[in-house]
């Protein structure tokens, strides 16, 4: 029985995130002289370059305010988040309450993006510091820089723009990471707004993206849903897709199994298994064609360490909440190939980027995509998972 394997694997991500992964990071990451982290790092763990992008800044003071509230009361973990925060709080928004994307190390700014992404990694740092400290003024600034993200979301006309407007389009990594970022506040701060963003959220993926006639979840179209038959067009990105396939997957189950999200979820991640899966060398590929044709650009067909670690969280999840074993194959498959072929066991962590056939590419541990976020996500949620075992709906209750 496949089943006989999950105490093993619950084992490999509880010792993964709590002697490797998360020790890893604060040996080497913690800028103890001017706030926050210190993500540029080579394989052992040395500094390549000292700059510091937002996006981990925030996603990595949310993960060690999570550790604080879900797995341990560590001091030093909460430390660290407060640290991530105030760093962001003091150096990272721009005059017009936006934020930037790139950042010195002491903090002056160095680029500024047209997208809200920042905004949604910088609320949920602020929203799970203030689950962990009880202190009233991070929920208040939690909920302010989630305004920012609705109202990003809901008018995006305000955004600067990107293309001349020819080609109007919708990406996928919008609801998705809004979802996520919803999700995130009502679990922690409660804040009132959430519950109808993350409809708003499912709502786009579904009309939007998620394609029965091609059995696909797109990452890029038109305005009104349809397909662009051009080269980013018709890029499909199977590790969004199923990244976004388990945040629906975990609304379902936040609503008591609700069938009807479970089977989208489910129906995501069939799909872009069957685009994404490398039957050759095994692990998620990057990039697959709609129909099969040229792909632009040259890494399409690596192995970046983020896509793997997305598709291990949502097989488990969708066989924890269906019971169906073909996701526990899928898991072990999933599993037993990254862990194949993505840690160090030397220095620890895992490298980032691999070529096709697993071979390193590069042999960094961070850098401004890369931090102390997907890999212990991943540990920690599948940790999680294998603890609870199964769901189902409770009796007597609405799905």
């Amino acid at each position: 029985m496949l089943s006989s394997n999950l105490p093993r694997y619950k084992s490999l991500y509880k010792d993964g995130l709590l002697h490797d992964t998360i020790p890893f990071w604060v040996r080497h990451a913690i800028d103890t002289e001017h706030g926050g982290f210190l993500t540029c790092l080579e394989r052992d763990g040395r500094v390549f370059d000292t700059d510091k992008a937002v996006w981990p800044q925030g996603r990595m003071a949310w993960m060690f305010a999570t550790l604080y509230s879900e797995v341990e009361p560590r001091e030093e973990w909460l430390t660290f988040a407060r640290s991530g925060a105030e760093f962001l709080h003091r150096h990272a928004f721009d005059t017009d309450g936006r934020m930037f994307f790139h950042l010195t190390r002491t903090g002056e700014p160095i680029r500024k993006r047209r997208y809200f992404f920042s905004e949604c990694f910088t609320a949920i740092a602020y929203a799970a510091l203030a689950a962990a400290s009880k202190e009233a003024a991070w929920t208040e600034r939690a909920g302010a820089v989630y305004g920012t993200v609705i109202s990003c979301f809901r008018n995006p006309e305000q955004l600067p723009a990107k293309f001349t407007g020819t080609r109007p389009t919708r990406g996928l990594s919008v609801p998705m990471i809004v979802l996520a970022t919803s999700q995130i506040m009502r679990k922690t701060t409660g804040d009132h707004r959430a519950e109808a963003v993350i409809e708003e959220c499912i709502a786009q993926i579904e009309k939007y993206f998620v394609k029965d006639e091609f059995a696909t979840v797109m990452e890029t179209v038109a305005a009104d849903g349809g397909i662009i038959d051009h080269i980013d067009g018709r890029l499909l990105n199977p590790g969004h897709a199923i990244e976004a396939a388990w945040f629906i997957l975990q609304e379902a189950k936040h609503r008591n199994c609700d069938p009807r999200l479970i089977a989208l979820g489910a129906k995501m991640l069939d799909w872009m298994w069957e685009r994404g899966w490398d039957r050759e060398h095994g692990g998620i590929i990057y990039f697959r064609d709609l129909q099969d044709r040229p792909i632009q650009e040259y890494w399409h067909d690596m192995k970046f360490w983020w896509p793997q670690n997305e598709t291990i969280i949502a097989t488990l999840m969708a066989w924890q909440l269906t019971g169906d074993e073909k996701y526990l194959r899928w898991h072990e498959l999933a599993h037993d190939w990254a862990y194949g072929h993505f840690p160090d066991p030397e220095f620890g962590e895992w490298y980032g980027y691999l070529h096709r056939d697993g071979r390193i590419s590069t042999n960094l541990k961070g850098n401004f995509w890369k931090s102390a976020f997907h890999l212990p996500r991943m540990q920690l949620l599948a940790w999680q998972i294998l603890e609870e075992g199964r769901v189902t709906a409770r009796p007597g209750s609405a799905a």
